[in-house]
């Protein structure tokens, strides 16, 4: 049995997902165990900072990045005791760490850059682990956008013949996957659509105090601008053509109010962005769909917390009236732990020596080993 744990901090900076992960000879996944470890406040508030920062000094760097291995290591150790597994049986960690900026296409002429804080030498010490690290430059390296790495794992966990599928990962940002069926020889397609829950989030924060829109309550008590959510969507990144990737150097609360024009009742702009999220994810299901030929009856696998959030998965539905929405617990694996399970399937690909990106998602040049190996 080859067991492997994931560990993922995403772009909502509420804590560390660890899953724990058995991989088959066949390489097919199946999640044994999960332990989600909080952030801490003060730490939140740090890589808060780092995500908007012009400058940082290096000692605040280095004391945010000794903490937050800290916190992996102590969401690895809860992991190991709720599952009983020895710390022996693990092969690796895969270890995605906090991305602070993502430049896949670099700034004012510079070069392409992404950077995730992570300290993999001193996971592996404080873990007793071999750790897999630094999945995302080397697609980088090979001219891809580094994101969105998971479309590969979706692959090996939801492709299935006969049948055309989407996954769609609602996270801080989301990510859509088309799988077309086994027997179809094309490569899936991914990207990013657009902002899912940083804005959402960013904005309840602002003007309710709580980190999260619990259930969209407040998004579905609103009245959606429609003038407002036709500016918002006139922004050139939902109409690009894949590949393409994003993040909160984009869309944040800055660039929100830039298309706001003074007065909007809270609500109501909280409203604009849930129907935001829903309709760049349809735009970015029509452009998939077009790119493969692929049938408008698609089931669609919504994931990540935006799953959990009935008001946003009721405006996707009345976006895409003829793409069944189905959760990914229905297909064997839980909504909010398939990221995390991906770096634990990405860290198995690094020991097998196989390539965990796909070009036809990043526009790498072909297909590349992802990540360093760091011994305990």
């Amino acid at each position: 049995m080859s067991l492997f744990i994931g560990l993922m901090s995403g772009t909502s900076l509420d804590g560390i997902d660890a899953a724990l992960v058995e991989i088959r000879e066949e390489g097919t996944p199946r999640l044994i165990a999960t332990q989600d470890t909080p952030m801490p406040e003060t730490l939140r508030d740090l890589l808060w900072r780092f995500c908007h920062a012009d400058r940082v000094a290096f000692r605040e760097l280095a004391a945010a990045e000794d903490a937050f291995c800290h916190l992996q290591a102590e969401a690895v150790e809860a992991l190991l005791a709720s599952s009983g597994m020895a710390r022996a049986s693990i092969m690796a960690i895969g270890s995605h760490g906090q991305t602070i900026e993502h430049a896949p296409l670099g700034h004012d002429g510079g070069p392409a850059y992404t950077l995730q804080l992570d300290n993999p030498s001193l996971l592996a010490e404080l873990t007793g682990c071999p750790v897999v690290a630094d999945f995302r430059r080397r697609d980088l390296a090979a001219g891809g956008q580094a994101a969105p790495l998971a479309p590969a794992f979706h692959e090996a966990l939801f492709r299935a013949p006969g049948e055309w599928r989407l996954v769609l990962n609602l996270g801080g940002f989301a990510n859509l996957t088309l799988l077309p069926p086994t027997e179809d020889e094309r490569a899936p397609l991914g990207f990013d659509t657009g902002p899912a829950n940083a804005l959402l989030d960013a904005w309840h924060a602002r003007h309710r105090g709580d980190r999260y829109d619990a259930g969209g309550a407040w998004a579905a008590s609103g009245r959606v601008d429609e003038a407002l959510l036709e500016r918002l969507l006139a922004e050139p990144y939902f109409h690009l053509p894949p590949p393409r990737s994003t993040g909160r150097e984009r869309f944040h609360l800055d660039w929100l109010k830039g298309h706001l024009r003074g007065g909007e009742a809270p609500q109501d702009v909280q409203a604009t962005l849930a129907e935001l999220t829903a309709a760049s994810v349809a735009l970015g299901v029509e452009m998939a769909r077009e790119r493969l030929g692929a049938p408008t009856a698609a089931l669609l696998v919504p994931c990540g917390g935006g799953a959990h959030n009935p008001d946003l998965l009721s405006r996707l539905a009345r976006r895409l009236p003829e793409t069944p929405l189905l959760p990914g617990d229905d297909w064997g694996w839980p909504a909010d732990w398939l990221e995390a399970g991906a770096f634990a399937w990405l860290a198995w690909r690094r020991l097998a020596g196989l390539p965990g990106n796909l070009p036809s998602v990043t526009g790498a040049a072909g297909s590349r080993v992802l990540g360093g190996v760091y011994a305990p």
